[in-house]
């Protein structure tokens, strides 16, 4: 199973997510995106766009890798793998 991590920030948007041990069956980042829309609608849409690119200030990694294919997420996960789904926040 892979296990999924997320940024605090997005647990206020998903609260249903905080304090879950989050894994999923996936092969691939598309394949977690997916399933994080499973189990939290809308996450999917919030971090990609409608084209299924991952948004500009998403940022996924696969254990200390970021993922190279921000296009269409093709990046392979191992089955033990841990990823990390992290929005970058800015402001003034």
């Amino acid at each position: 199973m892979v296990k999924v991590e997320l940024t605090k920030h997005l647990f206020q948007l998903f609260p249903d997510l905080e304090g879950k041990t989050l894994t999923v069956e996936a092969i691939t980042v598309a394949e977690v995106v997916r399933a994080m829309e499973s189990m939290a609608p809308g996450l999917g849409f919030y971090i990609c766009d409608e084209r299924g690119r991952l948004r500009r200030h998403v940022n996924i990694f696969i254990g200390d890798e970021p993922i190279h294919d921000r296009g269409t997420l093709s990046d392979a996960v191992g089955p033990d793998a841990q990823v990390f789904i992290l929005q970058a926040l800015s402001g003034g």
